[in-house]
């Protein structure tokens, strides 16, 4: 039995990993038909449910980090779970994103503390099938390679300049743990992303709860037609 996690419904095979817990609850009543929450310890909500063609689904929060988000999916993964897809949010680096851009990962930079613990350098890319049907699924999405870090509030002011010399097109904070956790366990593991923030830390702007929450029942109508597809 899992530490965390104390699932008082199924766990299915097929999961979406949004960080934040109210975002678990949106998608949770926008995907499935009747869902049953399956998991409310530590704030981790996580529902259960069956979607309209009646596959079974996971919609699991993972909390903010690498750390949380570790704990989450080892979890996870030893209840049962075999295709993962992070559904979240980044901040742009690349200055032709627009707020609520989404993007396709089509790597991730492992610059956090969690993947390097694991074991993972450089970019750690995502399961290839996944990902392609994920930008089948969004096919206004932008495809390109983020960056992992630990800090939202980020003191470095040479990090973001970092960041884009190595290619990454956004950055957030659990993509390159998702997807080491999802190859060492051999797990299917693909990542898309609202972009929340553009524009440096004294200039940034941010989609309102609105905008992103409109944006958030696209992105998730996206990942479950790549699970489906």
């Amino acid at each position: 039995m899992p530490v965390h996690l104390r699932p008082s419904a199924p766990i299915a095979a097929d999961a979406l990993l949004p960080g934040d817990p109210g975002r678990a609850l949106l998608l949770a009543q926008e995907l499935m038909t009747e869902p049953r929450m399956s998991n409310h310890r530590r704030g981790l909500w996580g529902y259960h449910g069956h979607t309209e063609s009646g596959r079974e689904l996971t919609i699991q929060s993972t909390g903010v980090g690498g750390p949380s988000a570790a704990i989450v999916i080892e979890e996870l993964i030893e209840l049962g779970v075999r295709r993962a897809i992070r559904v979240g949010t980044c901040g742009a680096l690349d200055p032709q994103l627009g707020l609520g851009q989404l993007v396709v990962v089509s790597g991730a930079l492992a610059d956090d503390g969690t993947s390097q613990a694991l074991g993972s350098r450089g970019v750690i890319e995502p399961h290839p099938a996944l990902t392609e049907a994920l930008r089948a699924a969004a096919p206004e999405a932008v495809a390109g390679p983020v960056a992992s870090t630990d800090l939202f509030y980020e003191p470095d002011p040479t990090a973001r300049e970092r960041w884009v010399e190595a290619g990454c097109i956004a950055v957030e904070m659990e993509a390159a743990t998702l997807l080491t956790l999802a190859a060492r366990h051999a797990i299917q593991a693909a990542c898309v992303l609202i972009v929340s923030d553009t524009g440096p830390a004294d200039a940034r702007q941010r989609l309102d709860d609105e905008q992103l929450e409109q944006r958030a029942r696209e992105m998730g109508r996206a990942a479950l037609a790549a699970l489906e597809g």
